[in-house]
């Protein structure tokens, strides 16, 4: 089995037909889009976040979980958005435990766009700096749309970084969060710095898995560092050879 095999072949589930899913929606903006005017994919992880917040605001649970971690991230580019177009985006639990979840995310458009997503979140209790427990409430809300209540985390990507780069990604002030951890959309402007070299793999319907390993901050000299695999690459975001982010890129069907 090649490197990639296990990334494609993981599927992600199809929306329930019962339970509670979040629906929202909003123009693309032509401030979230590439130099091809698609939706770019660190615009997807700013709009997976504002529908998140949405959903927490939604289900009464704002107050009582406001902040969270994304361990992964999948997206998968099925059919592009392009601009101009309206995004409609559906959001609902897949799998879940009581300090996190998998929380899948697809988004569609008027003019036919197709993009899937899901991501490892993690409920954080600023008090302790470590995973909080959901409320029963918002557990049991989350719940109706999985038979997965014992969600475990285990990594997709683990191939070591060999031989760091010297290619840079600099950071600006702008880049970090109310965590002061620099914004996981930020994470994904980095991935784009390699897109032009790979223009045959990203013009097909593509799958990208980030890994947030551990935070970058604003002022740590930030390296990209990229190895072929069969069917797709794989990225490292390090500091001073420490991955603080692995990533891959890999050919889906079509």
């Amino acid at each position: 089995m090649s490197t990639t095999e296990p990334l494609v072949a993981t599927p992600l589930t199809d929306r329930p037909t019962e339970g509670y899913v979040f629906d929202t929606g909003w123009p693309l903006s032509s401030a979230d889009i590439d130099q091809f005017e698609g939706l770019s994919v660190d615009g997807i992880a700013r709009y997976l976040q504002e529908a998140g917040a949405q959903h927490l605001v939604d289900a009464g649970a704002f107050e009582t979980h406001k902040f969270w971690i994304v361990r992964r991230t999948v997206i998968d580019v099925i059919r592009p958005i392009t601009w101009p177009d309206e995004v409609h985006l559906s959001r609902w639990c897949s799998g879940i435990s009581p300090r996190w979840c998998n929380m899948r995310v697809r988004v569609t458009s008027d003019n036919g766009g197709l993009i899937e997503t899901e991501g490892f979140w993690i409920n954080m209790n600023m008090e302790t700096q470590s995973p909080g427990r959901l409320e029963d409430t918002f557990f049991d809300m989350l719940a109706t749309t999985t038979d997965n209540h014992r969600l475990r985390w285990k990594a997709w990507l683990n191939t070591p970084l060999a031989n760091e780069s010297d290619q840079r990604f600099v950071l600006r002030h702008a880049d970090t969060d109310r965590l002061d951890h620099v914004n996981n959309s930020v994470y994904l402007q980095a991935l784009r710095e390699v897109f032009p070299d790979h223009p045959d793999l990203l013009s097909n319907p593509y799958r990208l898995v980030i890994e947030y390993n551990k935070p970058i901050t604003f002022g740590e000299d930030v390296r990209i560092t990229t190895a072929p695999t069969d069917g797709g690459i794989l990225i490292w975001l390090s500091v001073d050879g420490d991955s603080r982010a692995h990533a891959s890129i890999t050919a889906l069907p079509h």
